[in-house]
Order: C-alpha cells, then sequence, then structure tokens
C-alpha cells in the first residue's frame, strides 16, 4: 500500500537512521576491535557477562572503566545518530546519500594512497635486504630491525598509510586507471629481470599481488556508485524506475550489508580470528627477502566491507529518494532541457 504525504517524511527519516546508524556502528565495532585485542581492553561482552555477577570484582578497576565505556560508546553512537536525523529531517535524502558517499571514497583514497607508498618504500628495503645492501644505507641495528615484521609493520607501514589518507583529504582524484598501469608496469619488469637478466626475486610478485589485490577490493565501492558491477539483466532491465529502486533497496538490505557485516563479525570475532589474527602477528609470506605485506592484504578485505557499507547504505539512500519521488538531477536536468530556447533565467528561476 502507497503511503500518503503525511507518513513519507516518517519512512524517510527512519531509512536515514538506518543509513547512518549502520556504517557508524560498523565503525565502531573496528575500534573496538582495536582497542580488546591491540590494547587489551576487556570488551562490551566481556563487561556485559560479567557484571550481574560477582565475576566483575575480579577485574581491575581501570578495566571495568574501559569495559563500561567501551559499552556506553555503542548507546551514544546510536543517540548522536538519532540527534544527526532530527537536525536535518527535513533535508533531501540524496544528500546524506552524497556524504555518506564521499566518507567511502575517502576511505578508499586514502588507502589507496598507502598502497602506493607503501608498495615503492617496501620493494625497496626488500630489494636492500635481499642484495645484502641494506647494512649499509642505515647501519647493522636498523638493518635487523626491518627485518622483524613487527618493526617494519609499526614503523614504516603504518605511518605510510596514515600519509595517504593525509594526500586523500587533499587529493579529489582515486588513480585506479594509474595504479593499473603500475601493476602492468610492475609484471612487465618481471618478465624483463626473469628473461633477459636471469634476475627474479619473491619481492617481485609480492609487488604485482599487492597492488592487484588492493585495485580489485578498493574499487568495489566506486564501482558501485558509477554502476561499474556486472548485472545479470535477466529482468532488472525492463523495470520502471521505481521497480529498479525496490530491486536496489531489497538486494542493499538483504544481500549488499550482510555480506559486510558477516566480513566484519566472522573474521574479527575474536582473537584468533580469520582477519585479527594475521594483523595481529603482522604475517608474512614464508619464502625468505620477500615484501612484509601479506598482512595488510588480509586487511584489505577490512576496507573493503566498512568502504562497501558506507556505500551500500548511500546507495539504499538514492534509491529510497526514487521511491518517495525526490527529484534527481537527472530529473532536474531533463526538466531544463524542456524548456523553450527563448527562456531567460534570473536569480528567481526561469520566466
Amino acid at each position: 500500500m502507497a503511503l500518503s504525504k503525511t507518513e513519507l517524511p516518517k519512512a524517510a527519516n527512519v531509512m536515514r537512521f538506518f543509513a547512518w546508524l549502520v556504517p557508524a556502528l560498523g565503525v565502531l565495532f573496528l575500534l573496538n576491535n582495536y582497542l580488546t585485542f591491540w590494547r587489551d581492553w576487556p570488551g562490551t561482552l566481556a563487561v556485559i557477562s560479567k557484571w550481574p555477577s560477582a565475576d566483575v570484582d575480579s577485574m581491575s578497576s581501570a578495566m571495568q572503566i574501559q569495559g563500561l565505556l567501551q559499552l556506553a560508546s555503542w548507546m551514544l553512537v546510536i543517540i548522536a545518530v538519532a540527534f544527526y536525523v532530527r537536525g536535518c529531517q527535513n533535508m533531501p535524502l540524496r544528500n546524506d546519500a552524497d556524504r555518506l558517499g564521499e566518507i567511502a571514497a575517502f576511505i578508499v583514497r586514502g588507502c589507496f594512497w598507502g598502497l602506493v607508498l607503501i608498495g615503492i618504500v617496501d620493494i625497496f628495503i626488500s630489494f636492500l635486504r635481499v642484495e645484502d645492501w641494506l647494512k649499509l644505507w642505515v647501519g647493522d641495528d636498523l638493518a635487523k630491525s626491518l627485518g622483524r615484521p613487527i618493526f617494519r609493520g609499526s614503523y614504516v607501514h603504518y605511518p605510510l598509510l596514515l600519509l595517504g589518507f593525509v594526500i586523500a583529504f587533499f587529493s579529489r582524484s582515486l588513480g585506479f586507471i594509474w595504479l593499473t598501469l603500475m601493476v602492468v608496469l610492475s609484471e612487465f619488469f618481471i618478465v624483463i629481470s626473469r628473461f633477459v637478466f636471469s634476475y627474479e626475486q619473491p619481492f617481485q610478485g609480492d609487488l604485482v599481488r599487492f597492488w592487484y589485490a588492493g585495485l580489485f577490493l578498493f574499487a568495489s565501492a566506486y564501482a558501485l556508485v558509477t554502476e561499474g558491477h556486472v548485472r545479470v539483466d535477466v529482468l532488472y532491465t525492463n523495470f520502471s524506475k521505481k521497480g529498479k529502486a525496490w530491486a536496489n533497496t531489497v538486494g542493499v538490505i538483504i544481500l549488499g550489508l550482510p555480506l559486510c557485516w558477516s566480513i566484519l563479525i566472522t573474521g574479527m570475532w575474536g582473537k584468533g580470528s580469520s582477519l585479527n589474527s594475521p594483523l595481529l602477528s603482522f604475517e608474512i609470506y614464508q619464502q625468505g627477502f620477500g615484501m612484509y605485506v601479506k598482512y595488510l592484504m588480509v586487511g584489505f578485505l577490512v576496507v573493503f566491507a566498512i568502504s562497501m557499507l558506507f556505500q551500500f547504505c548511500g546507495y539504499l539512500l538514492s534509491n529510497v529518494a526514487d521511491l518517495i519521488g525526490e527529484p534527481s538531477a537527472d530529473d532536474k536536468e531533463g526538466k531544463d532541457e524542456r524548456l523553450p530556447a527563448n527562456a531567460l533565467k534570473t536569480p528567481s528561476g526561469p520566466i
């Protein structure tokens, strides 16, 4: 049954609340995951399970405070999103869709630049190590430290990743075309060095896999908003505009968002989970003198899940806007094109 004109704004704001809450909880989940497994905070579930009983007394006062902060953070996020929605309840849904898309784009841009910087610096370090030149550049002590994954990850990779987000703040270009070119050039260099100079090292193949995996996973959110994903158009092509909006809305809710949360929950629920374990141990390839980036490639799945959460929710709002009849940019352009050729426009509009 169609909604009345008075019910449409309420339904729109319910979807606005849902679309902001889901990715906000995703970010909070990552933050609590970091505090629990990297900083040894007790975790929300530990506090909830111990609080009704006397077991909570076994926790130190500092851990009790940390646990309460983690528990309260979930309520605070829900309240903050509710206040945000209340403050912009009369704004078009497409504005929020654009904001969610901009956040997803910023996450992808930051990781893209970090990917490029880490790849260049790490392969340079690996090359110097395999040729035994690294100690000539940085000394014996630092050369030995750079051979330890936890040191290289903490003092080389993560600062470069942070620098990538700084660059992304000032740069609005995603640069996937350039990353594709760099993957091709890296593979071409392997062919030349192998068959012309008979020189090949494990780090060369590591760089291709590192950049290609990032290209594939980071571009997913970008491809969603630009309709770049492949559709099996058996029925969708013949749908009306609202029919397509319904299909996209239902698909996001029952397929897209559960996929992202499945990756996060199954991969990061415990310390030994499939994503947490490699990240915490700075896992590397078993072959000697390769790049130390295997744990980062595991982290690509985290980036994929969180960026797609934001982009899926933005996509959801844009389709809900179609369902409630909110005008889009294409509609406005089409309306302007239907104006007479001699129509004049003043600050107050066409006359």
